[in-house]
This record gives C-alpha cells, structure tokens and sequence, in this order.
C-alpha cells in the first residue's frame, strides 16, 4: 500500500499567513534560486540535517544542487515525497522549505521538517512557517501521525528509533 491513497491530489500554492510569501512544491527550474539560499545558510542547515542526510555538504556544487532538485521533482511528480519552496510573490527567491516524506522510522505515517534562511530565524516569517505547517498538514494532507521533526522529537531521538520496514 502506497503512503498515500491513490485519488490524493497535493497542494500546489500555499500562502503563508501574515506574508507575502507562499509554498509550492520545487523545481529543477528553481535551482538558481536554491544554491544561494541553501548554501547561504549552509552552516546552520548543517548542523540541524547533516546528521540525518548528510547534507548540505561543503562543497555542494550547484550541479549536484541541480541534480537533488530534479530528483525532487520527480518523487512529487511520483507523490514519493515532497519538498516544498517558500518563495516570495513574484518567485525571485527561495527563503526555505518544507519537506513531507514518507517514515523513515516506526510510529508515525508522515515526517515533516523545514528550515528558513538564516535571515529569516527567529523572525515573524519562520513564526508563521512554524504556526502554518502543522495546521496545512493537519487539513489538507491525508496523516493521521505526522511527525515533526526537530519540533516534537528531537533529530537526535529521531535518529535513535528504529528504522520503519
């Protein structure tokens, strides 16, 4: 059995509360866009998925960058995974994204992680990412447990569960 049920149609244009930004899922077209936002903010995403991922790496290359994205698109295509772009209004920069992945560990049917650039952390932007996420989750996607990670469990406790089969 699949994920997700077979009639699921995943959102394409989510607007963020309070902004003018909003979530749709990214591209290879988006690559531009990502590298500097990704490696702009690189040290600090390090240190919250380079455990779990190993990424971004040091020397992440904007071909490598490319090439991720592309893989992106395809798993949404596929509704493998998603990896969602927060972008401005007129989509001239990425500013963070979420990502919706089947479990990788036991005890939920969804994990769920996202990051802003580091301009954006601690600010009214990431505060409305933070309220928004689980909210859209809850009514627009088809879990009956998502987890968060890195909100309601730690990476670390994450990292430590057994892996799902």
């Amino acid at each position: 059995m699949s994920w997700l049920p077979d009639d699921f149609v995943h959102p394409v244009h989510v607007p963020v509360p309070n902004t003018t930004l909003h979530l749709r899922p990214i591209r290879e077209g988006d690559t531009a866009l990502d590298y500097p936002a990704v490696m702009g903010s690189r040290e600090r995403l390090w240190e919250i998925f380079g455990p779990a991922w190993a990424w971004p790496r040091e020397t992440m290359t904007y071909e490598e960058d490319r090439i991720d994205l592309l893989r992106h698109e395809r798993e949404i295509a596929a509704h493998q995974s998603f990896n969602y772009a927060l972008l401005d209004e007129e989509e001239t920069a990425i500013l963070g994204c979420v990502y919706i992945d089947p479990p990788e560990r036991v005890g939920s049917d969804a994990e769920v992680c996202w990051w802003v650039v580091d301009d954006l952390v601690g600010g009214e932007v990431e505060r409305e990412l933070d309220v928004l996420v689980p909210q859209w989750i809850a009514a627009d996607w088809p879990f009956q447990r998502p987890r968060y990670l890195g909100r309601d469990i730690t990476w670390q406790d994450w990292l430590a569960l057994p892996r799902a089969s």
